[in-house]
């Protein structure tokens, strides 16, 4: 399908067209709001993979996220510098997860779903997210096989969590849980054992 040389270019935005193109539309996501809904994705392949679909109950938004550490208040008090306790100070939560909060906040009748990144620059990332509306999705009925019923539950089911960004239950939530389980931590506990080699055994008088 297309939607295999989509992911191929933005694989390596770098080396294909995509670096050129965003450059050219970071300059639109400056001047907008940080939050704005969009109409359609702008990465459709890592949408339609993270659950989107082209029909009613399915919103798109995308937000700005400043990148960099905590903006802590400088106290008024003297101390020295080590104990002012301003810099070096980073958030426990990774921006994408921020973003995602601050979305499902702006829109409190909808579920956030999940999120991918768009671009970024110096100073911000810029995220889409994923939107449902479980009360739209609960009344759609019209399916031809049983697959697509069973989908269609899992999906209110999961459109049923209320706040999910916030309770850390999306992607990047689990995350920052340590939840997602990576090639080096499928088997944490199960340690590799080193086969003896046969020709540097002792030999036992």
């Amino acid at each position: 399908m297309a939607y295999k040389y989509i992911a191929q270019e933005w694989a390596k935005p770098e080396s294909s067209f995509v670096e050129e193109l965003m450059k050219q539309r970071l300059i639109l996501y400056r001047k907008q709001p940080t939050i704005i809904r969009i109409d359609r994705p702008t990465r459709l392949d890592r949408a339609r993979t993270l659950g989107y679909k082209a029909k009613q109950g399915y919103v798109m938004a995308r937000t700005k996220v400043r990148r960099g550490g905590l903006r802590k208040q400088r106290p008024k008090a003297g101390r020295r510098p080590k104990r002012m306790g301003v810099l070096k100070f980073k958030p426990a939560k990774n921006l994408r997860l921020i973003g995602e909060e601050r979305t499902g906040k702006k829109f409190p009748n909808l579920e956030v779903l999940n999120s991918y990144w768009v671009g970024e620059d110096g100073r911000s990332k810029w995220f889409e997210v994923i939107l449902v509306d479980k009360v739209i999705l609960s009344q759609q009925h019209n399916f031809q096989s049983q697959k697509a019923r069973i989908t269609q539950q899992n999906l209110v089911n999961l459109a049923s969590q209320k706040r999910r960004a916030n309770r850390g239950l999306t992607a990047s939530g689990r995350r920052v849980r340590n939840l997602v389980k990576g090639p080096q931590r499928k088997n944490p506990n199960k340690r590799k054992q080193k086969k003896a080699n046969p020709n540097k055994r002792k030999l036992r008088p």
